[in-house]
């Protein structure tokens, strides 16, 4: 359709959208054969210089979080590419076969209510995901939510965070609440716009009708009047959908959780009805009551106040079921406990801490929120918290958290090991080796304490205090492997490989599964040139979890190393199908395919390394040394100038006066230094 290419490798195939903010386009990639993706275009409001160059910072930092944020989740769509041309900013999104939930409400006209609980908590599920990364989507709207084709799952589209930060512009207000309008954007603004369009679809309202909803307002309350005489709604669930749609933002719910979990009461209402009444029975059969101390492992907890032997049957019964393993039985159980007395504070104490085992840390930070709220003297909450919330990656929230539980109990040695943690997260060293130590001097056999400390110490350099506090460690408990492993690492840094070796091959002698301790005894045997070691020890952890990648990445870097460039391409085509977007890997396989002279292979490698992560420098420069060697001297001094540009923005010196170099020669059409060779992807190791 159009002959320009974006970016040099977009073919346009359709215009989607031509908007007075910028166009969206269907393109197809011409160095990936049958690919297809979306690509918009955003029009700065000023082409001022210094407008521009604020925009740039801006653009870069937007896409780059959504980047992110669409690799770790299946259910938004993912930010593929992002570039900038004659003064305009682009995004490369992928395409997905689907259709918007807008159809599905034309479809069915008005939507029962269970698909529209069903909906909402698809969505709200994946909003948790998107704000947990300080993200807000800005423009929920069924056109905006897509039914994917191939499973059938709702899919997040067209985040607008990185379009408004552009185009400063806003569209759609009928689904926007007023705080948007006005600028003073919240994370419950999405919640708004979501309970708008359940609204929409229970009633099944057209488009153009939808705006109405502002202006029907109750007289005394002015909220949203939005059900009528035809509608029958169940009270609980109009309730959610009203606190949804608060005009007032703070007395909407805050949290995507929050909703979520009114749900879930929602959809268990019977048997939520039924457990009350038999637990009413309970009470009435014992009627017994009376102030009881609870044992919970090593501490001591007093309820405040007098609770009846059910609570106290079902308490000790979560923290059994929770000390066993079963953290789905025990929130069952501290849920029950929580009906019967909502003031319970060690009950959502409790629940959060199984909450935080299953990797639900939103819900445990709500749930250590509360017993916080109840009791705000228990510092066990405050620690409890700190755990939950850097998990989220909140680590100056944390560190407040440990920090008042310190204060509270200042002999916390765990509240000083916590915060050390999120200290060494935030790159204040000095202070995470301070906790680490407070930590120690409270608690002298604390040895995860030791570890970390060494851990920190190793990254600093210092590796004879790492090595110190790893022989400390096993001279307190002479079977943790993790600790031969760890300072087998340190001596690998500092060069000491035979020590390594003999390290990691105690870790192994004590856990004989221990996955990391063979690949780094792989590894070191590998720089030692001890091939059919090296080559067992990837193969053991294979039959070990045939689905890891690294012990395929490894192997083969390995096969490369020593010239069995169809071994190493195996590896890597092996590591590719576990992981598709793995950038490393195209890299190292292009160059294995080049070392063999399939330079199509190679170029196609490069290319599609490029196409995940448009700023991959090392695929700009491998795929320059390629051209290069075909001759394509424009192409390869383009994508040298590529290379050379993200190398110098990456701070990577060398590789930056690398790619200057080569293009130098090919500039001075002198001939390519012989030793213009590409350069291998980084490979994470343990």
């Amino acid at each position: 359709m159009n002959s320009h290419l974006l970016d040099g490798h977009y073919r346009i195939l359709k215009v989607l959208n031509d908007a007075e903010k910028g166009k969206t386009y269907l393109v197809e990639d011409v160095n990936l054969p049958d690919s297809q993706f979306i690509v918009k275009q955003l029009r700065p409001p000023s082409s001022n210089p210094q407008t521009l160059t604020i925009l740039h910072r801006l653009f870069a930092s937007k896409a780059a979080t959504l980047e992110k944020l669409g690799q770790k989740h299946d259910k938004i769509q993912k930010l593929i590419a992002y570039f900038e041309e004659n003064e305009e900013f682009y995004i490369v999104q992928e395409f997905i076969s689907g259709n918007p939930f807008s159809d599905e409400m034309i479809l069915e006209e008005a939507l029962r209510e269970d698909q529209v609980i069903t909906f909402l908590s698809e969505i709200l599920e994946t909003l948790v995901v998107v704000h947990s990364y300080g993200v807000i989507h800005r423009d929920i709207k069924p056109a905006n939510i897509l039914r994917r084709e191939s499973d059938k799952k709702l899919v997040l589209i067209n985040l607008g965070t990185v379009n408004e930060a552009i185009t400063n512009t806003v569209d759609n207000l009928e689904y926007m609440p007023i705080e948007q309008v006005n600028g003073n954007l919240k994370y419950n603004s999405d919640i708004y716009a979501l309970g708008i369009v359940a609204i929409a679809a229970l009633r099944g309202l057209p488009a153009n009708e939808i705006s109405n909803l502002r202006n029907q307002k109750n007289r005394l309350t002015g909220e949203i009047v939005w059900r009528n005489k035809n509608l029958k709604v169940n009270k609980k669930l109009a309730k959610i959908i009203n606190k949804m749609v608060r005009f007032d933002h703070r007395k909407r719910y805050q949290y995507a959780t929050e909703v979520l979990d009114d749900l879930k009461k929602l959809t268990n209402v019977d048997d939520d009805q039924q457990k009350q009444h038999q637990k009413k029975l309970l009470l009435v059969l014992t009627g017994v009551a009376g102030c009881i101390t609870l044992v919970v492992g090593a501490l001591q907890f007093r309820l405040p106040k007098p609770v009846s032997d059910a609570q106290q049957a079902l308490y000790q019964a979560g923290v059994n079921k929770y000390d066993a393993g079963n953290y789905e039985g025990a929130i069952e159980d501290f849920n029950q406990v929580i009906e019967l007395d909502p003031q319970n504070a060690l009950a959502y104490n409790r629940r959060g801490d199984a909450y935080y085992r299953l990797g639900d840390y939103e819900q445990a930070q709500a749930d250590s929120s509360q017993a916080i709220l109840l009791n705000p003297q228990d510092a066990n909450a405050y620690f409890d918290r700190g755990f939950a919330i850097s998990e989220l990656g909140k680590y100056k929230e944390a560190i407040a958290d440990y920090t008042q539980a310190i204060k509270l109990n200042s002999e916390n040695a765990y509240a000083y090991y916590g915060r050390g943690l999120a200290r060494g997260q935030l790159k204040d060293n000095k202070g995470a080796i301070g906790d680490f130590s407070k930590a120690i001097a409270l608690k002298p056999q604390y040895t995860e304490a030791y570890l970390q400390r060494g851990i920190l110490r190793r990254r600093l350099r210092l590796p004879q205090g790492a090595i110190q506090d790893f022989d400390r460690v096993i001279k307190i408990n002479p079977s943790d492997a993790k600790a031969y492993y760890q300072r087998g690492l340190t001596q690998s840094i500092n060069k000491q490989k035979y020590a390594a070796v003999k390290d990691y091959t105690d870790a192994i002698n004590i856990n004989p599964k221990y996955i990391e301790a063979y690949l780094n005894r792989g590894d070191v045997y590998s720089d030692l040139g001890d091939n059919l070691e090296a080559t067992e020890d990837y193969n053991t952890i294979l039959q070990i979890d045939p689905k890891f990648i690294a012990a395929y990445i490894h192997r083969g870097i390995h096969h490369f190393s020593f010239g069995d460039y169809k071994g190493a391409i195996e590896d890597y085509t092996a590591a590719l199908k576990l992981d598709p977007n793995n950038i490393a890997v195209y890299n190292n396989r292009g160059n294995a395919y080049l070392e063999l002279g399939n330079k199509k292979a190679a170029n196609q490698d490069y290319s599609r390394a490029i196409a995940i992560n448009a700023n991959n420098a090392l695929a700009y420069y491998n795929r320059g040394v390629i051209r290069t060697k075909q001759k394509n001297k424009q192409g390869a001094i383009a994508d040298f100038k590529k290379a050379a540009k993200l190398f110098q923005q990456q701070g990577e010196k060398d590789s930056y006066q690398d790619a200057q170099r080569e293009i130098a020669i090919l500039q001075n059409n002198s001939a390519p230094a012989p030793t213009t060779r590409p350069k291998s992807g980084k490979i994470e190791k343990n």
